[in-house]
């Protein structure tokens, strides 16, 4: 199915040159002189990388062969990390350069978001927020209250977080897998 400039929006996946993208950021430009143009950030589903493109107003694009699934992750074997599809069982391992930044906030039985483009397993979308319990920080000292302080915390998945000075091991937190920032104390 082709896709025109017109249809582009944030998030929108498209497929240039055989290979799946997802528009970033988009702005349609009508010079004074010439004809209009859409200026995309596009993002390469399969590497991570992003690059920018021009299209001519009108032009078209491929709608990639792409779909979502939720799936399990269950568990870490060596390099490859294990997810599960919720619905048939399948299990399908991905290496760690896959999913990238990600495997800092993994933990056992957390739903993912899969992307499959032409059958095959490309990406692992994180939920935006996780919850973790702390494993290991610093007392926060007393008189070291100074507006907005924080300490490192590390988390049970192994990333280190930094949290305000009233958290202490066993607490768990709320963290943006997105930023890596603490959110919230949880319960």
């Amino acid at each position: 199915m082709a896709l025109a400039t017109s249809d582009f929006k944030n998030g929108l996946k498209i497929e240039i040159a055989s290979e799946p993208y997802t528009i970033v950021n988009f702005q349609h430009v009508k010079p004074g002189k010439g004809g209009a143009f859409v200026r995309t950030k596009l993002k390469n589903l399969r590497n991570g990388k992003v690059v920018d493109k021009t299209f001519r107003a009108g032009e078209k694009v491929e709608a990639p062969d792409i779909e979502e699934r939720t799936m399990q992750f269950l568990y870490a074997d060596g390099e490859n990390l294990v997810f599960m599809d919720a619905e048939t069982y399948d299990q399908i391992p991905f290496t760690q350069e896959q999913v990238g930044d990600s495997t800092k906030y993994l933990t056992e039985n957390l739903d993912c978001e899969v992307l499959f483009w032409n059958g095959k397993p490309i990406n692992v979308e994180l939920p935006p927020f996780i919850e973790a319990e702390i494993t290991q920080c610093d007392p926060g000292m007393k008189g070291d209250t100074a507006q907005g302080a924080t300490k490192p915390a590390t988390i049970e998945t192994g990333a280190v977080v930094t949290v305000p000075l009233f958290l202490k091991e066993g607490e768990r937190i709320r963290v943006d897998t997105r930023s890596g920032d603490y959110v919230e104390r949880v319960g």
